[in-house]
């Protein structure tokens, strides 16, 4: 059974966390068996959603167990006077960032949805390799990796160790292509009927 990690930070989008959590927590249990064990990890907690969700994490960036997947999610913005939050705070978070790139080093796979990947721009998982994220971020992220191939029409970009999703939804569909990639297309076929979910192949 894999380890799937997926970092919460306040003003997260609730569908890039909420959507992957789900496709990997239901892979295979229509069949009775379990393949991954999904568990959220934050800097701190409660973490506050966008649209005031309430989310505790389970378990906190410096104490939680190995994580095979770790799944960076995005959400966020500029308020009117200019001031980051979300993803755009967290990408110049110093805890983030190590956490990021200390745990890229042993996990199997690091994905990420949404504005996630300008997080993964300032760790610099994304040089020299093609990515994409939401379509109102592709100039950000163009001008964060300027050594990144931004493909903007892809719903998921997959470089082997590190897959970009572009925004929200599009993280279900990644996270689909990736039970399939690891399980065979009959387990991310059932998961997705499960969640009747119509997912981009």
């Amino acid at each position: 059974m894999r380890t799937v990690a997926i970092l919460l930070f306040n003003e997260i989008e609730v569908l890039d966390f909420s959507g992957p959590f789900e496709v990997f927590g239901i892979a295979g249990k229509v069949a009775g068996k379990s393949h991954f064990q999904v568990f959220t990890v934050a800097e701190r907690g409660p973490v506050y959603a966008r649209n005031g969700l309430c989310i505790t994490p389970t378990y906190l960036l410096n104490d939680h167990p190995k994580a095979d997947i770790i799944i960076v999610p995005g959400g966020g913005g500029y308020h009117t006077d200019g001031t980051p939050f979300g993803s755009r705070r967290e990408m110049d978070n110093p805890a983030i960032l190590n956490w990021v790139r200390r745990s890229a080093e042993t996990a199997e796979l690091v994905l990420s949805v949404c504005t996630g990947a300008l997080i993964l721009a300032k760790a610099g998982l994304l040089e020299a390799l093609s990515a994409t994220t939401h379509y109102m971020a592709i100039d950000s992220l163009s001008q964060l990796a300027p050594n990144t191939t931004v493909l903007p029409a892809e719903r998921y970009v997959d470089n082997g160790q590190i897959i970009t999703s572009a925004g929200i939804s599009a993280g279900i569909d990644m996270s689909l292509y990736v039970v399939g990639r690891l399980l065979g297309k009959d387990i991310a076929d059932e998961t997705a009927e499960y969640m009747q979910y119509d997912y981009w192949k």
